[in-house]
């Protein structure tokens, strides 16, 4: 028998509000409750940067949340975004968390599922996608690593726009980025007869259509504004919204 999956994505933790960022930690709590396989497409943190020996305590609560799901038996994949995509060691090996180097093509639910974080795809964004291949390169990242850690989280700082502009519940791009992305997935769709479904994240607008009969794309939405989270199984999806109040 199938298990289901739960998908969730850009929480930003470290920028979303305090109480959403607590009602995530209620609903993480949860997850063995419904399933045993947990999906974050990207974006989990703000900012996450791993050391040789430090570890961000900013983000502690949700590391020793995961790694309790984990011990529960909990299976837990992770895909990057672009505020979070530097994982290494600490969360594979510590946590217990399966890292993806996204777009990847796996089983989510049951379902055969392509699945990416969002960011860079679906046309647009062209300063960022000529950044992306240099931030997540390693001489960047070991060049990051020199900076002490307090004086990396001030810069990050300045140069997020999580709660400047994507903090926004109407930031003006964000129709335009799920509208590039649901594009793209009628097209991923439409040229892989294999895929059952497409997941994204990054636009932070949750969003279940189906394509075609049986054949679904997924924006699980994230936890800035909406908190929503989706649950995939063979069954069928489901998008559902946590109420922090």
């Amino acid at each position: 028998m199938e298990r289901s999956s739960i998908v969730i994505s850009d929480a930003h933790l470290g920028a979303a509000p305090a109480d959403n960022e607590s009602a995530l930690m209620s609903f993480l709590a949860g997850i063995p409750d419904i399933t045993q396989d947990l999906l974050i497409n990207g974006d989990l943190f703000d900012f996450w940067f791993e050391y040789d020996t430090v570890i961000l305590s900013r983000h502690f609560p949700v590391l020793r949340v995961l790694a309790d799901l984990v011990d529960a038996g909990v299976r837990i994949r992770m895909l990057g975004g672009n505020h979070d995509s530097w994982g290494g060691r600490f969360l594979t090996d510590d946590i217990g968390i399966e890292l993806l180097d996204g777009p990847v093509t796996t089983e989510v639910g049951g379902l055969r599922a392509y699945v990416a974080h969002g960011d860079g795809l679906g046309g647009g964004d062209w300063g960022y996608r000529a950044l992306k291949s240099v931030i997540r390169s390693r001489p960047a990242r070991a060049s990051f690593k020199q900076l002490h850690p307090d004086w990396s989280a001030r810069l990050i700082r300045m140069v997020s726009r999580t709660e400047s502009r994507h903090g926004r519940p109407d930031d003006p791009g964000s129709d335009r980025r799920s509208e590039r992305l649901r594009t793209l997935a009628r097209e991923l769709l439409a040229s892989n007869p294999d895929l059952d479904l497409v997941v994204f994240g990054h636009c932070h607008q949750p969003e279940l259509l189906e394509v075609e009969p049986g054949r679904f794309y997924l924006n699980s939405g994230d936890w800035l504004h909406h908190c929503t989270w989706a649950e995939v199984s063979p069954d069928g999806i489901e998008l559902n919204q946590w109420n922090p109040r």
